[in-house]
């Protein structure tokens, strides 16, 4: 009887997340239905790209200390597999601290920016010029920060981010 108390708690918790995931990963269903699911209301969406794009990670604000980029991921989703993203960042200097792009093989080293699980994926020097980049390759969950100054820029300086790119056409 207990087991069974516990069961229902934990069915209601999944489902209650399954609802909150759903309803952010359609945020902007308040333009309209872009589902294709028979009751489409116009040809509205925000993110309609034929083929993969190329995306500066931060726009115009490119890749550096103090932005908050789970922000700019979160506004400026959703990514789609073989998406590039371009990471601009000006190369160390005199005046100009580095900065580099790693990527973590699990959320929780994510979280805590421990670079010891981490592989440096742009070096210091590949961010000038046209920018370092990185082709979102599968269906799979992407955590890049900048692992500069013993992991400093991501804990502090907001330079860390998660995609979790789909595949095209699950929009329509």
């Amino acid at each position: 009887m207990m087991g069974s108390h516990y069961f229902a708690q934990a069915l209601a918790m999944v489902l209650i997340a399954s609802m909150l995931a759903l309803g952010s990963a359609n945020k902007d269903w308040k333009y309209g239905n872009y589902t294709g699911w028979g009751f489409n209301h116009g040809t509205y969406h925000l993110n309609e790209t034929k083929g993969p794009s190329k995306i500066t990670v931060g726009g115009s604000e490119k890749w550096h200390y103090g932005f908050d980029y789970k922000q700019w991921a979160w506004k400026n989703g959703p990514f789609y597999i073989n998406d590039t993203l371009v990471f601009k960042y000006d190369p160390p200097n005199d005046t100009t601290r580095p900065h580099s792009v790693y990527l973590f093989q699990n959320p929780w080293s994510f979280m805590k920016c421990d670079l010891s699980q981490a592989k440096m994926v742009g070096k210091p020097t590949q961010g000038g010029g046209k920018g370092f980049e990185f082709v979102l390759k599968r269906w799979q969950p992407y955590y890049f920060a900048c692992g500069e100054h013993d992991g400093l820029h991501c804990k502090d300086g907001l330079m860390r981010f998660v995609v979790f790119p789909m595949y095209r056409g699950w929009h329509y």
